[in-house]
């Protein structure tokens, strides 16, 4: 059976939970469009979730590959367009390495287009009533570093797949969580406040089920 590879991410920067590691666990073992869902959680670690994509891509070889992401303070969902080939950490990662102004491979080109079919999926998502939108930056942490690598496996290894990535906002209980660390430390302005937008997890698990299926839609 033909396979979609989707990643999420561990949770890190002090936060209890990620929505990207919620979502695949939801979406793990599904079928989307007689595909089946492989789900795999990354480490948020520069180093080491090089190799378990690199491996994931070469043995199952998946018509899709989609990662998955918080941007925090993100209200809508965004489908990336580039990564490119710069890791410039602005917090360290769990494993307490924070690269700063290094190439992300060191023989890699400046930059790598996404193969998802972006222009299909955004006005699909919106009239389903699930705000989204594009971005040309994946910023320079481990979410633009991990499409970069994704998109290089996948023309290195020669699978064709579909790749991209999906940047998510907030959990509503994320937020509240905040709110509640704001309020103890004082600090709580909210008219002052860009970061507090939030999603529900069932619109999340909608938008990237979608971005999946029309992903496996021949063009």
């Amino acid at each position: 059976m033909p396979e979609i590879l989707l990643t999420g991410f561990q949770p890190y920067g002090g936060r209890q939970l990620n929505p990207s590691a919620e979502i695949v666990r939801a979406l793990d073992g599904t079928k989307i469009g007689g595909c089946l869902v492989r789900g795999m959680l990354l480490p948020v670690s520069f180093q080491a979730a090089k190799q378990p994509l690199d491996d994931a891509i070469a043995e199952h070889h998946p018509a899709v590959v989609v990662s998955t992401g918080l941007w925090p303070g993100e209200p809508v969902i965004r489908l990336e367009r580039v990564a490119v080939n710069r890791a410039s950490f602005e917090m360290p990662d769990n494993d307490g390495q924070r690269p700063l102004d290094e190439n992300v491979d060191s023989e890699g080109p400046v930059a790598r287009a996404v193969t998802l079919p972006v222009g299909t999926i955004i006005p699909a998502l919106r009239e389903k009533g699930i705000p989204a939108r594009t971005s040309d930056t994946a910023g320079t942490f481990l979410c633009n570093t991990t499409l970069y690598r994704a998109l290089g496996a996948c023309e290195r290894i020669g699978t064709g797949a579909r790749c991209g990535f999906v940047h998510l906002p907030y959990l509503p209980q994320q937020v509240a969580a905040l709110l509640d660390d704001l309020s103890s430390e004082g600090r709580l302005e909210l008219h002052q406040r860009a970061d507090l937008a939030s999603m529900c997890f069932d619109m999340m698990l909608d938008a990237v089920s979608t971005t999946l299926a029309l992903s496996l839609d021949p063009d």
